[in-house]
């Protein structure tokens, strides 16, 4: 790409957009309508813009985190793949890791460097791109104990790494974060964070900023007591950790602690909205995203679900699981919490990304972060305070009422609560939520976000649990199935201004990969069957698909080569929660198999394979 083209484009992508009135568009198919729209416009200020931008780096081509961004947008400006030409997309080079379990990671791509990270045993590959076919540069190993396999809740997956300063930083499944030179492979530096005889595990990505590495763990399901940490990315030594329960000493709440809602106000609420001693077993890990805001120095993360499942055992709000917090990078202290899901019923984590953007509401320029939640509403939230400024359900929902905006609790559906010794039937979302932790992304061409997520219900039977370390903490017997329509997943184009649908598309199997946005108007994202997919940003229109080896619950990446030419790559490999179904071998005559998934995926075997290969894609030329 000629620099004076990438300066515009850089330009163009950093303006802000509006888009003209867009009807909502009924889909009736698993291909989406077309929808006429007006050429979009320049954002107009004060005279009635309604399209957000986002807030971020700039694009050098390269790809060194996983959300391609402190911002999380998912949005790379290359413009030589475009919806003229994608179609004759090809693929330029392969890789096999050689492990046939579920791969979730963005690969990375610095200079003329790729580097994957792949599940158990988590080998980290650097792929030398300035070479035919891509060679092996080096491959590390970490050796990680065989035993962690044994308590991971929902496969062996790993979701990538992070760059920084010549440093590849990534997470073991046994509870190390590990640094290596970039260049070499060689280890500088690892440290232990978990114990796996509690049922500690770690498979998030990491995000690096202002020399800090920000990690957390997962293992709700095993009563692990969640906690973010953030370590000293020349050392690794650890520089402050913060629990998701227990006394505020414990979380970082002191003086600076400033929740918006009353209800996430007051004293050691960490240990008070439990039963006695029960937080110690509570849950509130943090295995998902972590965006970054500079100008104010604060992190903003979720937390996942209380342990148990059952609500019964655990009364009270359970703070401060399935909620957001803002901390100080530096100190890890606690700037505000919101909780989105309050004495949670359903497992609806909030460990989905934040997207950080710039958008008007009721006419007024707000700084915000939007979250397609887990318990199916689209969040938008001032990231200074954690005030809700609208929350919308984004799919069929009857397990909530809505979320009352004045005092910022989630209004349950009592006809839906959970009872110990009855069956609940159609809750939806299920508890796998509308999206789980497979990341949106944004664009600032069209200020529309891009939902991969699923349409599934479920029945819910509680029973009470039992605390053994290391095992299964739970409490519930769950069966997931197809949500209205019988389509098990859709990928929605979502105005978060209006707070509506612009196009959606169903597919048959839950969208499970995340989702890229190009500045050549083009989402990428992947199916469970191995459809890697491309769409036209403002109508949907399919414009490429090519059928990878095995189902895709990758995220995608485009990233310019040492050619200069712009690239597409993507992880195939089924697995994860869903896909443990054929990545475990596992019986689907049990309605129960992975923890609910039985009946919803009993066809999966039919329609992929296990496997774990690298797909790298180009114009043909």
């Amino acid at each position: 790409m000629k620099k004076q083209r990438l300066v515009a484009m850089l330009a163009a992508a950093a303006a802000l957009l509006v888009i003209s009135a867009i009807a909502i568009i009924v889909v009736r198919s698993r291909a989406p309508q077309p929808v006429a729209q007006a050429p979009l416009t320049p954002y107009a200020g004060s005279s009635g813009a309604v399209t957000a931008r986002s807030v971020g780096d700039g694009d050098d081509g390269q790809w060194t985190m996983a959300a391609k961004n402190f911002a999380s947008t998912r949005f790379s400006t290359a413009t030589e793949i475009n919806t003229a030409n994608v179609s004759r997309l090809k693929v330029a080079f392969t890789f096999s890791t050689g492990v046939a379990k579920g791969h979730e990671a963005a690969p990375l791509v610095v200079g003329g460097t790729m580097y994957i990270v792949a599940p158990f045993p988590n080998n980290v590959y650097a792929l030398d791109l300035t070479k035919p076919g891509a060679p092996t540069k080096w491959t590390y190993k970490p050796r990680p104990l065989s035993a962690a396999q044994g308590v991971a809740c929902c496969d062996v997956v790993n979701r990538g790494a992070a760059y920084a300063n010549g440093r590849i930083f990534f997470n073991t499944l046994d509870n190390r974060t590990i640094a290596l030179d970039a260049a070499t492979g060689k280890e500088l530096w690892q440290t232990k964070l978990g114990e796996i005889n509690l049922g500690e595990t770690m498979t998030m990505a990491p995000l690096v900023a202002e020399g800090k590495v920000i990690v957390g763990n997962s293992g709700g399901e095993l009563g692990v007591r969640g906690w973010l940490a953030a370590l000293d990315a020349d050392s690794g030594k650890i520089a402050w950790r913060a629990y998701a329960t227990g006394p505020d000493k414990d979380v970082l709440i002191g003086n600076g602690y400033h929740p918006f809602y009353a209800m996430d106000r007051g004293r050691d609420l960490g240990v008070t909205t439990w039963p006695p001693e029960a937080w110690k077993q509570g849950g509130g890990n943090a295995w998902g995203w972590v965006s970054y805001d500079p100008k104010t120095r604060l992190v903003f993360y979720g937390t996942g679900n209380p342990g148990p499942w059952n609500p019964e055992q655990r009364p009270g709000d359970n703070k401060f699981t399935t909620g957001v917090f803002a901390r100080d990078i530096d100190t890890g202290a606690a700037r505000w919490y919101y909780q989105t899901s309050p004495h949670d019923l359903f497992d609806h984590d909030s460990v989905n990304e934040q997207i950080l953007l710039d958008m008007p509401v009721k006419g007024r320029m707000r700084e915000v972060m939007v979250r397609p939640e887990r318990n199916g509403y689209f969040y938008v939230m001032d990231r200074g305070t954690g005030e809700v400024l609208s929350a919308t359900p984004f799919g069929h929902v009857t397990a909530y009422k809505g979320v009352d905006l004045k005092s910022g609790r989630l209004i349950p559906n009592p006809a839906m609560e959970p009872r110990e010794g009855q069956v609940v039937r159609g809750i939806c979302p299920s508890a796998p939520g509308m999206k789980d932790w497979n990341p949106a992304a944004f664009s600032p061409l069209t200020g529309l976000v891009y939902i991969p997520h699923n349409n599934l219900c479920m029945d819910w039977g509680s029973y009470e649990a039992s605390y053994i370390a290391g095992t299964p903490y739970v409490g519930a017997d769950v069966k997931y199935y197809a949500g209205p329509g019988g389509n098990r997943g859709v990928f929605t184009a979502w105005d978060p201004v209006r707070g509506r649908p612009v196009w959606e598309i169903k597919e048959d199997l839950p969208v499970w990969s995340g989702a890229l946005t190009t500045a050549g108007g083009l989402v990428f994202y992947g199916t469970m069957d191995g459809w890697f997919k491309a769409v036209d940003q403002r109508s949907g229109k399919l414009l490429w698909q090519f059928k990878t080896g095995s189902g895709i619950i990758g995220q995608p990446i485009s990233y310019r080569g040492p050619d200069g030419h712009q690239y597409v790559a993507v992880l195939a490999g089924v697995g994860g929660w869903p896909g443990a179904i054929v990545s475990n071998n596992l019986n689907t005559a049990d309605a129960t198999a992975a923890n609910g998934w039985g009946v919803a995926m009993a066809d999966l075997p039919q329609k992929t394979t296990a496997g774990g290969m690298l797909y790298v894609f180009s114009l043909s030329r």
